[in-house]
């Protein structure tokens, strides 16, 4: 199938040719014709399918059949809600690419930097606004955000949204939609809250899941290191000398990790940079463009920041901290081997994480390979030995002396 057969204009179709995306992905294909048919989509599927072409495409196809108006008389008629800052700018980065040929306005706004900025680009007048939850409900008490015209909500990463704790406040914002609309929830994972969410908010929605097993298992290989905690550091930088090349995403569980690990790195002479949530937006953001222009080609992270990068060429992933939720594992590796392309996942995995393991294997059905040849392997514990309980007396613990100089009440 060929994007032209999904029945996209030939500009969106030609925008697409010069980003060299030719054949939609599994959830493209599926999702991309509902969407255009008006319907109320739920969509399972986890990051690096592909998604965000899945709801972009079939929204700059609808919105650039109406007649333009002038700038200023540009009313808001999608809006992606999307969960963190990041996700936010490569969510508008992808609807600019499809839309160069339209004249279709995008904007973008998130917290952390200055409002008034963002304003004066609403008030310009915009056809698809972007949002992070708490910006949008703050421009929107403030006046500068009107969607009284507003035709397709989109969701984006709802199960993110619900462990951030943004719910509310999306419920909030399906409140201020008009009730007339097309509604779109993506989530790579399905929870309860996030199931009830999309029941409160979705009429008669039809349901695409793309398995995260089907698609972690057919194009990234996944290798497991077992090794102590305290030589992690020493095993990660064995592994960059020796083994893995290429542009790479490494993920820890702390700030405190990441931050330590990038000195390190850089101690080691590695162009490496870093995201997590401490840094401030400019500081995230110039790290993902360093990291996209080659400037770095090493780039540590942890799971937050992490959900929003999408870069197109990432030959391996190295999860120096194991997660302890399978779900994560998925994401994590999902950065490299994207959209069809192969890739590689290694795992070091430290005693009082084998459990992790387990889960993860469980989950993508599917046992990851060892490599033991490696210089600090995690030391195979020593059988315990039993303790003697066979008394030196055979009868009895006391000695017959003993016995005999005991009185007796009797």
């Amino acid at each position: 199938m060929q994007f032209s057969d999904l029945q996209l204009s030939k500009s969106i179709v030609k925008a697409l040719s010069e980003e060299r995306h030719h054949t939609p992905t599994l959830v493209q294909q599926k999702v991309i014709p509902l969407v255009l048919d008006k319907k109320d989509v739920i969509v399972a599927a986890q990051t690096g399918t592909g998604k965000t072409a899945a709801f972009a495409l079939p929204i700059i196809q609808e919105l650039s059949k109406e007649e333009d108006v002038e700038k200023r008389a540009k009313k808001i008629k999608a809006l992606v809600v999307s969960p963190t800052r990041e996700l936010a700018i490569q969510i508008q980065e992808n609807f600019k690419a499809y839309s160069k040929y339209t004249n279709l306005r995008t904007t973008v706004i998130y917290g952390g930097v200055a409002t008034q900025p963002q304003k004066d680009v609403l008030e310009k007048g915009v056809d698809i606004l972007i949002a992070t939850p708490g910006r949008f409900i703050d421009l929107h008490q403030q006046g500068s955000i009107d969607i009284r015209q507003l035709k397709t909500l989109v969701l984006d990463e709802a199960d993110l949204m619900l462990d951030m704790g943004f719910i509310e406040d999306v419920q909030k914002i399906e409140e201020l939609c008009p009730r007339k609309k097309q509604t779109l929830l993506f989530s790579a994972t399905m929870p309860e809250k996030v199931s009830d969410l999309a029941k409160s908010m979705l009429r008669n929605p039809e349901k695409v899941d793309i398995s995260p097993a089907e698609t972690t298992a057919t194009n990234i290989g996944q290798l497991l290191y077992y090794t102590p905690k305290k030589h992690k550091v020493d095993l990660c930088l064995h592994l960059l000398r020796n083994t893995i090349k290429g542009r790479i995403i490494i993920f820890r569980r702390t700030k405190f990790g990441v931050d330590k690990l990038e000195k390190t790195l850089q101690k080691n002479g590695y162009k490496v940079t870093s995201v997590h949530g401490d840094k401030s937006q400019n500081l995230r953001n110039q790290a993902i463009e360093d990291f996209k222009n080659n400037k770095a080609n090493i780039l540590i992270a942890t799971d937050v920041a992490a959900r929003g990068i999408d870069v197109s060429k990432v030959d391996a992933v190295i999860n120096v901290d194991l997660p302890n939720i399978p779900e994560t594992y998925v994401h994590r590796i999902g950065r490299t081997g994207r959209a069809g392309k192969s890739g590689i996942a290694f795992s070091l995995c430290s005693a009082d994480e084998t459990s992790y393991i387990k889960a993860i294997q469980e989950y993508i059905n599917r046992s990851i390979k060892i490599i033991e040849d490696h210089p600090f392997p995690l030391a195979k514990p020593k059988p315990k030995k039993q303790p003697n309980t066979i008394s030196k007396h055979k009868k009895g613990r006391k000695s017959e002396a003993s016995k005999k100089k005991k009185k007796r009440w009797y």
